[in-house]
């Protein structure tokens, strides 16, 4: 069965720009369209996308107060595909609930591989606003994220090296590639250092690794 995704942006050139790269994998399929965050909201309760791929700047309802409906009802993971100088925005929708970041730069391959991984329930991080939205999150106080500044006694070696990657925002790949592991031993390094953070998502963990080293 196709992973179904909504697309949204006030744009209509982006969003069939954004429809002809996903349409052009058999694996997802494009439910609708949504041209502000009232909706986006209203056609995720309508159509239940696993994904809703989405813009922050528009009109009627933004992104962040969309992303913070549809995350706040468990109605489906929200990706974030916005541009270099939103931070405020970006911040915004990382309290609301995002599931991830991609930029409007990312290649075909990129937004195709993010929609998927959001779908499976793993965060997407572009490294290229990583840092930056993870040093505004930590400024700021958020009730709803977990203690974030003390690492475990508990983590062997590898696994701080492994949270100091996710704290770069480095992929599984990127990881293995930098240490000399397989992914797959990434992923598993990866989940024993989320169960011992006491976190649910890499961005947690990366925020924890952020505080922790800077």
């Amino acid at each position: 069965m196709s992973l179904k995704v909504l697309i949204v942006d006030d744009h209509s050139t982006v969003r069939m720009g954004i429809r002809m790269i996903l349409e052009a994998d058999p694996e997802l399929a494009v439910v609708g369209e949504a041209a502000d965050g009232r909706q986006a909201v209203s056609m995720t309760r309508a159509l239940r996308p696993e994904v809703v791929l989405m813009d922050l700047r528009m009109p009627v309802l933004d992104g962040v107060a969309a992303t913070e409906q549809i995350t706040g009802a468990q109605l489906a993971r929200v990706l974030v595909l916005t541009t270099f100088d939103d931070d405020d925005y970006l911040f915004g929708a990382l309290q609301a609930g995002a599931h991830g970041f991609l930029l409007k730069s990312s290649t075909p391959t990129q937004i195709l591989a993010g929609v998927k991984t959001a779908a499976s329930g793993n965060s997407v991080l572009d490294p290229a606003v990583t840092a930056r939205v993870v040093a505004q999150a930590m400024s700021a106080r958020s009730d709803a994220a977990p203690p974030a500044s003390v690492v475990p006694a508990t983590l062997t070696d590898r696994e701080i090296q492994v949270l100091r990657g996710l704290g770069q925002g480095l992929s599984n790949p990127q990881i293995a590639q930098d240490l000399g592991i397989g992914e797959t031993t990434v992923k598993t390094h990866v989940s024993r250092v989320m169960s011992k953070l006491g976190v649910t998502s890499r961005l947690q963990a990366a925020k924890i690794a952020f505080t922790h080293w800077g």
